[in-house]
């Protein structure tokens, strides 16, 4: 029966990993955009105030990808993780926009075995063999993390959605974005438009003000939100989507997307 809940459960496709709640997690390249092939250095760090690391490196490892414009794997370079932020070098040989993503998913667990409670994370496949069928009190929750940024050779192209995960379907290019211009950005959920859930902007520097000036923003029907970039800057996007397992009532769910963005000016 509990294998049965699960198998259930493992429909819902995608997630996992906690997007800290407490911390932010970002990635920031040196530049976003590029006139020519070149270099750009990653920054990737969870941190108490944003994009200054002050708190932790964000682990990349197995979880980051790298795409071209032409939808072929770049491999990191010179991959270093410190006390305080991981540091990767990217080689941008060809021209339009690279998706540079950290994603993780899965399953946590917990119940009761013999009177003693046990918990575990693990795909969905791990979680149905490792718990018995005696088990009481299970209790699975699924969570999903995709943290992004973008950087762009030339001209910007077209950003394919990765259906997986929530994540931010760019109605304005992420790499054509400038101060006093609105712009729209859609969220979908496992490929479907995203309902429910809440976006918030936070303009980068926070460390040298006393106010967040965190802007939140709810989608429409569509998942879009619309929003002008008062200066230009880094910001911080996040948007984080709570509520039951559509494939198991009895499952929460978490997906949390965040990107970190630049704002040119006009």
């Amino acid at each position: 029966m509990i294998k049965h809940r699960i198998a259930l459960a493992a429909l819902t496709a995608t997630l996992a990993a906690p997007l800290a709640q407490a911390h932010e997690t970002w990635l920031v390249p040196s530049s976003t955009v590029l006139s020519s092939n070149g270099y750009v250095t990653v920054d990737a760090a969870v941190s108490n105030q944003v994009f200054h690391f002050n708190y932790r490196p964000l682990s990349v490892g197995q979880s980051l990808s790298i795409l071209a414009a032409d939808g072929s794997a770049v491999q990191a370079e010179n991959l270093v993780q410190g006390q305080l932020r991981s540091v990767f070098d990217v080689k941008l040989d060809a021209p339009g926009t690279y998706r540079i993503a950290v994603a993780n998913a899965a399953v946590m667990a917990s119940w009761k075995e013999n009177g003693q409670p046990k918990r575990m994370r693990g795909t969905q496949a791990e979680i149905a063999e490792k718990v018995p069928a005696g088990a009481t009190d299970l209790v699975l929750r699924e969570n999903a993390t995709r943290i992004e940024t973008f950087v762009t050779v030339g001209s910007p192209t077209e950003l394919k959605p990765v259906g997986e995960g929530l994540e931010m379907v760019p109605v304005t290019h992420p790499n054509d974005l400038y101060a006093g211009e609105e712009v729209s950005f859609a969220f979908h959920a496992n490929g479907q438009v995203a309902g429910q859930l809440k976006v918030a902007i936070v303009e980068g520097g926070t460390r040298y003000r006393d106010q967040l000036d965190k802007v939140e923003l709810l989608p429409d029907e569509q998942g879009r939100i619309r929003h002008t970039f008062a200066r230009p800057g880094l910001y911080y996007l996040n948007a984080v989507m709570t509520g039951k397992s559509p494939s198991n009532p009895d499952m929460e769910r978490r997906m949390a997307y965040t990107a970190t963005l630049e704002v040119l000016p006009q």
